[in-house]
């Protein structure tokens, strides 16, 4: 049986936490006073997707959804630092593009070898207490918990990156086309929606300078394919990455020319881009009668447009040399062809900015504060340490979050959310 072709999944990726620091005291003998020692934890590891040419499909991530990497370690006395937790690597195939579920937004765009790009941070280890002795307060107890790990959710989108894809209706005669070329071996049969995966085959040109394109069969599309109808709506985003189009066209059909504008007009609404590629017009089933007799008028119509057209038979392989010499003619050189289908620095990854900046908004009646660096405090933050939950409040002060509480009419006793956090608000008297 051969393996399931898998194109768009969504998953969610979890970075591991930050290690919690240290909150330790020098105890050695003749040191009666031994200062604080702890140690920072170990950040958490990252996950990263990163391209495996080897992979074709994303078909590894068919039962597997959750993928997470691990913690880092908790500080240690003696100021010992905490192990960093182990990034974490998944493979994809080149032509993957990754979408943010919740906005929509593109992360990266991976197309080249050993490309990647981290999709969520790991947490920052917390502070020992070694990090907060002052000449005043030689003795803290407040060490940080380590930060959370980023969580998302993403969708892995795949785009095919062939040289060559065939297009055209059901049962034009793709899959016959794509065997006759390559070594490739699809499923072919006389009726239509044979074809319901991508096939990918290497073509060889039959030319001194060695050149091997790749080639993609394409599912057959229908009428409406670019706004959801049939097998092909799923398919169209596998030809934009292509260097050329190759339009097989039944020349058996009842009227060919239609089926060549059905085609030509789901490409366009698509993406209006790939009627710019170069592209060459298939006329298949000239063996059969009713082919033969239609390529005249329909060159005709062609030579017309000003379209590029020839006539072959997939099934008897008449014209495939014609076909194999004008394919290498749109292609560019083998040093061309050997350069990646987009520049290989096309990730737009963007790391959000962890500024002081804050918000605050009503959610289901309760005040919730909204801010990288606040959202981040709180978590880091011990609230059973009476220390460390007098430092958290002053920084709400300093970071004109307390006042801005106060105008917004919180009292004491409100809840007030930060983060994954509810807390209850107390009015701050002062600093020390």
């Amino acid at each position: 049986m051969r393996p399931m072709f898998l194109d768009d999944v969504r998953i969610v990726v979890r970075a591991g936490a930050g290690g919690d620091g240290a909150a330790t005291f020098r105890r050695e003998a003749h040191v009666p006073r031994g200062g604080p020692d702890g140690g920072d934890g170990g950040r958490g590891g990252s996950v990263y997707l990163r391209v495996d040419v080897g992979q074709t499909t994303l078909l590894d991530f068919r039962y597997r959804h959750q993928f997470s990497a691990t913690a880092g370690g908790r500080g240690e006395r003696s100021r010992r630092h905490g192990k960093a937790g182990d990034d974490l690597y998944l493979a994809v195939p080149p032509g993957t593009g990754v979408l943010d579920v919740e906005s929509g937004a593109l992360i990266a765009d991976l197309v080249a070898l050993g490309q990647e790009v981290m999709v969520a941070r790991g947490g920052r280890g917390g502070l020992g207490n070694t990090h907060f002795a002052t000449a005043i307060h030689q003795a803290p107890r407040h060490a940080q918990k380590g930060e959370p790990g980023e969580e998302r959710a993403i969708r892995l989108e795949l785009r095919l990156i062939a040289d060559i894809g065939l297009v055209g209706l059901p049962n034009a005669g793709k899959s016959t086309l794509l065997g006759a070329l390559t070594a490739a071996r699809p499923k072919i049969a006389s009726y239509p929606f044979t074809t319901l995966e991508p096939n990918l085959g290497v073509m060889d040109l039959g030319v001194e300078d060695g050149r091997r394109p790749t080639i993609a069969d394409v599912p057959g599309l229908i009428e409406g394919a670019s706004t959801g109808a049939g097998l092909g709506h799923a398919f169209l985003r596998h030809v934009e990455r292509t260097r050329i189009l190759l339009h097989v066209v039944d020349g058996a059909a009842r009227d060919p020319r239609w089926d060549h504008e059905v085609i030509r007009d789901e490409l366009r609404a698509h993406d209006p881009g790939l009627l710019s590629k170069p592209m060459l017009v298939v006329f298949n089933k000239v063996d059969l009668s009713p082919g033969r007799d239609a390529w005249p008028a329909f060159r005709a119509a062609m030579d017309g447009e000003g379209v590029a057209s020839l006539a072959v038979s997939a099934e008897q392989g008449t014209g495939l040399a014609e076909l194999r010499a004008a394919v290498a003619g749109l292609l560019p050189d083998a040093a061309g062809l050997a350069e990646p289908r987009e520049p290989a620095d096309v990730v737009v990854h963007r790391l959000e900015a962890s500024g002081d900046g804050f918000a605050l908004d009503r959610e289901e009646g309760v005040l919730r504060v909204r801010g990288k660096r606040i959202e981040r405090l709180v978590a880091q933050t011990n609230f059973d340490n009476e220390e460390s939950a007098e430092r958290f409040q002053r920084e709400l002060a300093r970071l004109g979050i307390d006042d801005a509480l106060r105008r917004a009419g919180v009292r004491s006793g409100d809840a007030v959310r930060i983060g994954g956090s509810e807390l209850e608000w107390e009015p701050h008297e002062g600093t020390d």
